[in-house]
């Protein structure tokens, strides 16, 4: 497992989306926010396995099998790791170095120095924004609105019209000129020259989701000088895809917004959009990098949100991609919503028009995508003739038919109702009549899966307890270790799974980690561990106060370690032979712990 470099194994297992990959293998169906089925691993009636979009990963509460796609992969395929990871990276597109290819370890070593370019680029322009040559762009950052918290997160910078700038700066770097080439950021002429793509520009640097910098956007400052559309003086200049970047697979400000509460995402068209709709308070934001939403874009939306929001300019090329993205999001199981905009032709333009309080509540209020469907279906029909009524009325129940849920469909169907002013009982019968004839009558309705614990440890608190921290620690990263790991220890744990899984994340969160993304990938094949550290993380724990919450489980571990200490003194000092001085020392220390004891009893 330690040939393949931990960040090439992570490229592998987050461009196969775990709900795409056991698809393959077992009949799912959504129910909440995570999808279930018959587990393939023991033999069972009732549904009890659970896969997670959001957290990628499985579990069956049956059995207790669990992990990350990797570990399904290998499990279910009979694979030891270097096979299992061989496949997906085939299903991926992902090239594996192979240990005696010299290719394959320069292609790997060339990503490398890549990313390195990227990261000191993207420093290099976000400090040339605060220099006195770039009075032009802080200007612009002025006339933007945007504040010294929003140049940060995005690492905002500013290009400087150089031809060589770049260049000169990656070269005293040590840098290659193959390696600077790779990165894109520097094109080489038909004279042999070496020029600066980026000159004269404030610059935007995409990021993946973990944070690393794959490619720059920049965008002119003089607005008013003609341009030619993909020119060097366009108003946009965007990096080519290159050995780091893939436009489809990735999506602009994720990062940023994954720091803030993403249950809900609104997906803009450009970064720009992103960028000022954060500036004003929306951080739920994202951009698609280009109109045309991607197969990769949506599984990394399903995975991150509950609920998608598209917010697509109001011109045809817009709305062209809001009926794309439908398609791609709706058939991967996402709840859709269409944000409805007037008087601005984009969110950006609508946020500065109208301020933040009236978008929250044009996002709060953004359509189903049954509404938006019964809309565009309205603005192409005429229903004037009664003719017209009763093809409008088809049409309105085959939009309606696939809808499960009898709730959803009543609400729905009685909004259609009063606003299109046709009877309820019509579309009912329409709908029936559609939805009988077409189902198969042995259709059965998924059951809630059964949820199998172990019985020694369900009801037991002390397990309760030691799996809330594992899932607070998981949750929360290292703002929760560093509140308790100074009084609580992996050996201070009970359960030999869990002691196992903490000694793991303390030792991630020493080595200076915020937080843990993928437990089950750390524990290598330790399955026992990885089902109970999946186990954990398939469950949802109600944290309402999260400091009250550390401050009662430190006070429990507190007095346990308390209640401990004086069961073990007076142990000792019911021994016969037992000095006087150390008799007399320990009377004090029994006296303390148990002052201390009626202390907490008392605070209690």
């Amino acid at each position: 497992m330690a040939f393949y470099s931990e960040e090439l194994i992570e490229e592998i297992r987050s461009s196969n989306d775990i709900v795409d990959v056991v698809s393959q293998y077992v009949t799912l169906k959504k129910s909440g926010r995570n999808y279930f089925g018959l587990c393939p691993f023991h033999r069972e009636k009732s549904p009890s396995f659970s896969v997670s979009a959001d957290k990628q990963i499985f579990h069956c509460f049956g059995c207790g099998a669990g992990g990350n796609v990797i570990h399904f992969i290998s499990k279910i395929e009979g694979l030891d790791f270097k096979d299992a990871l061989e496949t997906l990276a085939e299903r991926a597109g992902i090239t594996l170095p192979s240990g005696s290819s010299y290719q394959d370890d320069k292609k790997q070593e060339l990503k490398k120095k890549v990313y390195e370019i990227n990261d000191i680029t993207a420093n290099f322009y976000h400090e040339n924004l605060y220099k006195t040559t770039a009075k032009e762009a802080q200007n612009y950052v002025k006339k933007r609105k945007l504040d010294n918290k929003t140049l940060k997160a995005f690492l905002i910078g500013y290009s400087n019209p150089k031809y060589t700038e770049l260049y000169d700066f990656l070269k005293k770097q040590g840098f290659t000129d193959e390696q600077i080439l790779a990165s894109s950021l520097v094109i080489k002429t038909e004279k042999g020259d070496f020029v600066d793509r980026f000159r004269g520009r404030f610059m935007i640097p995409i990021q993946d989701v973990r944070g690393k910098v794959i490619a720059f956007g920049g965008r002119v400052i003089d607005e008013f000088r003609p341009r030619e559309l993909n020119s060097p003086d366009a108003k946009y200049v965007n990096s080519p895809e290159n050995i780091v970047y893939t436009k489809g697979r990735h999506l602009f400000g994720l990062n940023v917004a994954k720091r803030y509460d993403t249950s809900r995402l609104l997906i803009v068209e450009g970064y720009m959009d992103a960028i000022s709709l954060y500036q004003r308070g929306i951080t739920n934001v994202v951009a698609s990098l280009g109109t045309a939403l991607t197969e990769n874009q949506g599984r990394l939306l399903r995975k991150s949100s509950n609920q998608i929001i598209l917010g697509y300019d109001s011109d045809g090329a817009g709305q062209a991609a809001i009926v794309r993205g439908l398609d791609i999001l709706t058939n991967m199981g996402c709840d859709v919503r269409i944000l409805q905009m007037e008087g601005a032709k984009d969110p950006d333009e609508y946020i500065i028009k109208y301020g933040s309080g009236r978008f929250s509540k044009l996002m709060d209020e953004a359509i189903s995508l049954v509404e938006y469907k019964v809309k565009i279906l309205k603005g192409n029909m005429q229903i004037n003739s009664s003719n017209d009524k009763i093809k409008f009325l088809t049409e309105i129940a085959k939009i309606l038919v696939p809808i499960d849920s009898k709730i959803e469909l009543e609400i729905y169907i009685d909004k259609i109702s009063n606003e299109y002013k046709i009877s309820k009982e019509a579309i009912y019968a329409q709908v029936n009549k559609m939805k009988y004839g077409n189902l198969n009558p042995e259709k059965t309705l998924l059951k809630e899966p059964i949820r199998k614990q172990n019985k020694d440890i369900a009801n037991s608190e002390l397990a309760k307890r030691e799996n809330m921290i594992i899932a607070l620690l998981l949750n929360e990263g290292v703002a929760v270790f560093e509140k308790i790991k100074n009084s609580i220890k992996p050996e201070d744990f009970k359960l030999e799974q869990n002691k196992k899984i903490m000694k793991k994340m303390y030792e991630e969160f020493e080595k200076g980690k915020s937080n843990i993304e993928d437990i089950s990938g750390l524990l290598e094949d330790d399955e026992p561990a990885i089902g109970q550290a999946t186990a954990i993380m398939a469950l949802d724990y109600e944290v309402t106060d999260l400091d009250k919450c550390i401050e009662d489980i430190l006070y429990i571990y507190n007095k346990e370690k308390l209640t401990h200490k004086k069961e073990e003194i007076i142990k000792r000092l019911n021994e016969r032979d037992l000095p006087i001085d150390e008799a007399k020392s320990l009377e004090i220390e029994l006296k303390n712990i148990i002052l201390k004891l009626a202390k907490k009893k008392l605070e209690g």
